[in-house]
């Protein structure tokens, strides 16, 4: 009976930890200041513009090519050492390399059109009706859908040419090729968004990702991703009010309209579920031609660093499985003991986006960073990621992410495998695919990466794990919840806007 008590004492504090913690975090969206911009004022305003806009004593940073470079480590370079000829003078015996890496970031962000706290989701979404030029093709936009929830998350096209779309808290939803929209009954429903931080809604119970089994048009397998609520499923959601959320991926078939043959694939255990919000979730799927399902599960321990380095909780993981939900024999940590034998890869922050390569047969997932650290991994099996011990961003307030001491870790940065590509400061990236479509030859095996604060979709090149450049394809259109191609090679986009969500469609101009 006393072991009992103190197991449910010990949920109600933790509820109570993250309750502080998420009081916390809206006083801090309250106050809508940002650290980072108070050292910039402080100390380069007065010969640069409060707006980057420029001033009597120095040049704009804005709004122009800078001599010196525009990245960030060649922003960091010309603060540390100043640029003397120009009159600049050196601030690395002023300020330390963390507030110099900060003042760089921000000036970065700003070139970038980006705000911290900032989201974006309330500006006029206007889809471009006229042709777009690119480096490789010209393409116009034609909307497939519209009046969609503000708040989608996934699509999957389908042979038949319709297309299944997630709602985050509302259901899976089958859209016609006239574009209508009709709801699948008895799949699983999502909740209310809750509260809000930084005008983003935040959930307990959303629908993620759905994808179509690889041999699709023979067994009719759908997989659908989503974060399963319950109230009543551990001491933490029995000794409080609060409902607790975690991820867990199933699948079933379409029939006559309603979701039948549902099968539990993979479930966390009841102690893994929590009350942080399904913001930050992950949530996507992949397969590959071997009969192999992957899911990404990002934080949803108790804090952004709780239970990513260990083994024995499914936090900021990626997950393999056989498409059944059987554990295959060869994953890295199935002979681990205390280690979850689904884990193929972990270290990681929020995964939105996660693609198989069929032609190369490798992984590859795109990540959010904090600030700066937007990440493009390739996953090799068993590896660490390294969140929350390194990033190539820093925490929000300007600090480094440096967890470790937190943790009782010993940081080894040989045993952390770093990004591929490093997309710093960050536009917080979404989906990508990798393309492989006839409609748009000059982009075949180029990843086309959505992103969500940017608004952008980004055309980035990838040569012999190496970043080779990226190019701007969509600007400042909407938040690009997902990226998919249709069986023609034409690009879908699914916009999330507080208007209503919007599925568009990216055709050859000609």
């Amino acid at each position: 009976m006393l072991k009992r008590l103190l197991f449910i004492v010990g949920g109600i504090l933790l509820v109570l930890l993250a309750i502080v913690a998420a009081g916390a975090l809206l006083l801090w969206q309250a106050s809508r200041e940002d650290p980072i911009e108070h050292l910039y004022a402080d100390n380069c305003a007065v010969c640069h513009g409060v707006d980057l806009e420029g001033a009597a004593q120095g040049p704009a940073l804005a709004g122009r090519a800078l001599v010196h470079g525009e990245r960030v480590p060649e922003l960091i370079e010309s603060i540390r050492s100043g640029i003397p000829d120009r009159g600049m003078p050196s601030w690395g015996a002023v300020l330390d390399e963390d507030e110099i890496k900060s003042i760089a970031l921000y000036v970065a962000e700003r070139r970038d059109g980006q705000r911290f706290l900032e989201m974006q989701n309330d500006a006029p979404l206007v889809v471009p009706t006229d042709v777009v030029k690119t480096e490789e093709h010209a393409y116009r936009m034609e909307v497939v859908a519209d009046g969609l929830t503000p708040l989608p998350f996934s699509i999957a096209p389908l042979p038949s040419g319709e297309i299944l779309l997630t709602e985050k808290t509302g259901g899976l939803v089958l859209i016609g090729t006239d574009g209508e929209r009709s709801v699948v009954r008895g799949t699983p429903r999502g909740h209310d968004p809750g509260f809000e931080l930084v005008s983003l809604p935040l959930g307990l119970g959303w629908l993620l990702d759905v994808d179509l089994h690889p041999r699709f048009e023979e067994n009719g397998w759908i997989y659908l991703h989503f974060t399963d609520r319950c109230d009543d499923c551990n001491a933490v959601s029995r000794a409080t009010p609060l409902p607790v959320s975690m991820n867990k991926l199933i699948r079933g078939r379409i029939r006559d309209g309603a979701w039948v043959d549902e099968e539990t694939i993979w479930q966390a255990a009841p102690d893994a579920y929590t009350v942080t919000p399904d913001l930050g979730s992950g949530g996507r799927l992949a397969f590959d031609p071997g009969g192999y399902v992957f899911m990404s599960i990002g934080i949803k321990g108790l804090s952004n660093f709780d239970g990513i380095q260990d083994l024995g909780r499914p936090y900021g993981k990626i997950l393999r499985l056989h498409d059944d939900g059987r554990v295959p024999d060869d994953n890295p940590f199935v002979d681990v003991e205390g280690a979850l034998p689904a884990i193929w890869t972990y270290g990681h922050r929020s995964p939105q986006g996660l693609e198989f390569d069929s032609a190369t047969g490798r992984l590859w997932e795109a990540e959010m960073g904090p600030r700066g650290g937007d990440e493009i991994n390739l996953l090799r099996p068993g590896r660490n990621y390294g969140w929350p011990l390194y990033s190539l961003g820093q925490d929000y307030d300007g600090t480094p992410v440096e967890y470790g001491d937190i943790l009782g870790i010993e940081v080894d940065l040989d045993s952390i495998e770093q990004p591929v590509v490093d997309i710093t400061p960050s536009p917080a990236i979404s989906s990508f695919v990798i393309y492989r479509g006839d409609a748009f030859p000059g982009w075949r095996d180029a990843f086309l990466l959505g992103s969500l604060k940017g608004r952008d979709l980004f055309r980035v090149l990838i040569e012999d794990d190496r970043h080779v450049r990226t190019e701007l394809l969509v600007r400042d259109l909407a938040r690009i919840r997902d990226v998919e191609v249709d069986l023609e090679g034409r690009v879908l986009l699914l916009l999330e806007h507080a208007s209503g969500g919007q599925i568009v469609r990216m055709v050859p101009a000609d």
